[in-house]
């Protein structure tokens, strides 16, 4: 009887460590709750309901670089040159980002033109 009451001890251990989250700066954390939004948690401490709420994506707030591949262009003189393009981009509203986006991840793209199929 004492082994049984010590793994439901531990196990209830388990789950309460696993529902308490820390936020580090610049970071944020988007919520749900049985599937839907539910919160945004910013900076410091939160608490989160076992089984119920789950944490649907983690957003780094500081501003980021993505490197696209050079590409050929045309001038207006009818010269053909290489451009290289860097986007500098912030994430400000988190939860427009995990929702509003349908390919929220900004990794390796191939351009448009890339495509030789």
């Amino acid at each position: 009887m004492p082994v049984v009451i010590l793994i439901v001890v531990i196990i209830a251990l388990v789950i309460i460590v696993n529902c308490v989250k820390i936020v580090p700066q610049a970071h944020a954390v988007v919520v749900e709750r049985l599937g839907g939004y539910l919160t945004t948690w910013s900076v410091g401490l939160h608490f989160k309901v076992p089984f119920i709420d789950r944490i649907a994506k983690r957003v780094l707030l500081k501003e980021q670089v993505v490197d696209f591949p050079p590409q050929p262009v045309i001038t207006k003189d009818n010269v053909t040159m290489q451009i290289d393009t860097v986007v500098y981009f912030q994430i400000t509203d988190p939860k427009l980002y995990c929702y509003g986006v349908e390919k929220s991840d900004h990794g390796d793209r191939k351009s448009d033109s890339d495509d030789t199929a």
